[in-house]
């Protein structure tokens, strides 16, 4: 009986290790692919973001040729949207944003700006993206006006599908006095 005992008792423990190494190998393989999947969610969201990022450049350069339907596209309407732009001041709510967008397209003053050096930034219902936006414009008098700014762009997660909801940029006194009489 003693044998007995002094066999099973090291079994029981070798038995119990190997049981609970087991299950630590399950909870490890579980928080891997826990990871995994929120890497993978988070690329995802990441390039979701640059897509809209893109609409929006895509946006913003149709409205230089008079096409405003993809700005209106691209944005919330949401009343809580602001737009600090390169003129100076900011607007805020969709009623005063997308007013300017039509003033702006309304001017057709041509150009193309494209956004450079991209940094974007995934959480889960927002995301930003920061960039140069480089490229011209035509100014009132149809002569080409240099832009290089930095800005910052937000975008909120909005029936499924990444929609502006503000957009900085440093001021532009070249723009400035090319525009504003």
């Amino acid at each position: 009986m003693k044998t007995n005992i002094a066999i099973i008792g090291p079994i029981i423990i070798i038995t119990s290790f190997i049981l609970l190494s087991c299950d630590n190998m399950k909870t490890e393989n579980l928080k891997t692919t826990s990871v995994l999947k929120s890497e993978e969610q988070r690329l995802k969201t990441e390039q979701e973001l640059l897509e809209a990022n893109d609409s929006f450049y895509a946006a913003l350069n149709a409205m230089f040729t008079g096409n405003l339907e993809p700005m209106n596209t691209i944005w919330s309407h949401a009343d809580n949207v602001t737009v600090m732009g390169p003129f100076g001041g900011r607007l805020t709510g969709w009623e005063a944003v997308g007013a300017e967008f039509k003033k702006e397209a309304g001017m057709e003053f041509g150009g193309k700006i494209v956004c450079k050096d991209v940094h974007v930034f995934a959480g889960t219902d927002m995301g930003y993206t920061v960039c140069v936006e480089e490229g011209e414009n035509m100014s009132t008098e149809g002569k080409p006006v240099m832009v290089s700014h930095r800005a910052t762009n937000i975008f909120h997660l909005e029936s499924g599908k990444w929609k502006l909801v503000h957009h900085q940029t440093d001021l532009s006194p070249q723009l400035e006095k090319a525009f504003v009489n």
